[in-house]
């Protein structure tokens, strides 16, 4: 039996339990790296290249919306999803520096692991 590669997904995420939780929902399905601000999050997404990104918008030293203008920088084909409890406030600004979409908080593994596989099979 071959083994599969696994899509590599960046998870962002300054709240230690969000991203503990979004990492049990995803590795079983992923290769999961994580990042705990957008610092991190432009520096592991030049060294490991993932396959998709999720990205939280309220983060200490560089937000979400900056993360992802910096990350659609260096890569203007990375896909972006935003994970947010907050699309109200900042939806629009994230959008507009090129996240594909926003999957708003709470939901299932079931709806999150569909909204990152309609990605990756185009």
């Amino acid at each position: 039996m071959g083994s599969v590669m696994k899509a590599r997904v960046l998870v962002v995420e300054d709240d230690f339990a969000v991203l503990e939780a979004l990492k049990l929902m995803l590795e079983e399905y992923y290769e999961v790296i994580v990042a705990v601000n957008g610092i991190e999050a432009v520096k592991l997404y030049e060294k490991f290249k993932p396959d998709i990104v999720l990205m939280d918008i309220a983060m200490p030293e560089m937000d979400g919306v900056q993360a992802t203008k910096e990350i659609l920088k260096r890569d203007p084909d990375a896909i972006i999803l935003c994970v947010t409890a907050f699309a109200t406030h900042r939806g629009k600004e994230i959008l507009d520096a090129g996240a594909k979409e926003i999957i708003e908080k709470p939901f299932t593994r079931k709806q999150l692991i569909e909204r990152i596989e309609s990605y990756l099979k185009k």
